[in-house]
């Protein structure tokens, strides 16, 4: 912490206190205790059960859950794949070249996501290529909106690399191919898996544009949480929210955990 003295810092922890419990976690608390109750009294929630968690991990909610982690999983690996290459191919580009490359990567970012599902409603809903009613449009979409992600993440990371390592390798005699393979890749693994880690996470929250493509076999678990709080469950919904918290928490802890193993190598 950038203050010195002892006052400073605890007026800045304080102030850093308010600032997150009512922004940040006060609203997440609240959502944990409403998956615990059945109605609502006063201020606080009330009729505490486990039965909406006895709801949320089976049935409907299992399979929406599933269908979650499949796109989710498929989408990270899309997107982390085009986004590396790109963010390769940008690296030995001119100056504008890449600012074209940049502004192509981070224009599904500039528009709201629904527009992005509202064009590929439009594009794949004819042949050549029928997409519309399969579960391949979802995890399609979910990959244009989170490449710009990786995109942005790997080319930062590139920037970073220090060529000596490149110099050395291709001063040996390696080809390009194996200095990219053995020296380039090995050096952003823990910015790869940092990437894959937030398109995973950008993946499983996707609601605005997967409102607009899913078919009835293949709901993620957000469209479940809007559905179930629609009808005016709220508190099976909350339950649902939190097991869609608590993966996507586990799941990014053990990217995390392989990130760490990378830095170390």
């Amino acid at each position: 912490m950038l203050v010195h003295s002892k006052g400073g810092r605890w007026a800045a922890w304080g102030l850093f206190g308010l600032l997150f419990l009512p922004l940040f976690a006060l609203p997440l608390l609240v959502v944990v205790a409403a998956s615990f109750a059945t109605h609502w009294s006063g201020a606080f929630p009330s009729g505490p059960t486990t039965g909406n968690y006895a709801a949320a991990v089976r049935g409907e909610s299992l399979q929406a859950l599933t269908t979650s982690l499949v796109t989710a999983v498929i989408a990270s690996l899309l997107a982390l794949t085009l986004g590396t290459w790109a963010a390769l191919a940008a690296a030995g580009l001119k100056k504008r070249g890449k600012r074209c490359l940049d502004a192509l990567f981070m224009l599904p970012v500039a528009v709201p996501s629904v527009v992005v599902g509202l064009a590929v409603l439009v594009a794949f809903s004819r042949p050549p290529v029928l997409l519309n009613g399969t579960g391949s449009i979802v995890v399609l979409a979910h990959t244009i909106l989170v490449t710009a992600f990786a995109y942005q993440s790997v080319s930062a990371a590139i920037v970073r690399l220090d060529p000596a390592y490149e110099q050395a390798a291709a001063s040996l005699g390696a080809r390009p191919a194996h200095v990219l393979w053995r020296v380039r890749l090995p050096l952003l693994l823990p910015s790869l898996t940092a990437a894959a880690g937030l398109c995973f996470a950008l993946s499983m929250g996707e609601l605005s544009a997967t409102m607009m493509l899913y078919p009835p076999d293949w709901m993620p678990l957000p469209v479940r949480v809007f559905t179930a709080t629609d009808r005016g469950s709220l508190f099976g919904g909350s339950a649902v929210a939190v097991v869609l918290m608590a993966t996507t928490l586990l799941v990014l802890l053990a990217v995390s955990r392989v990130r760490t193993r990378a830095s170390y190598r």
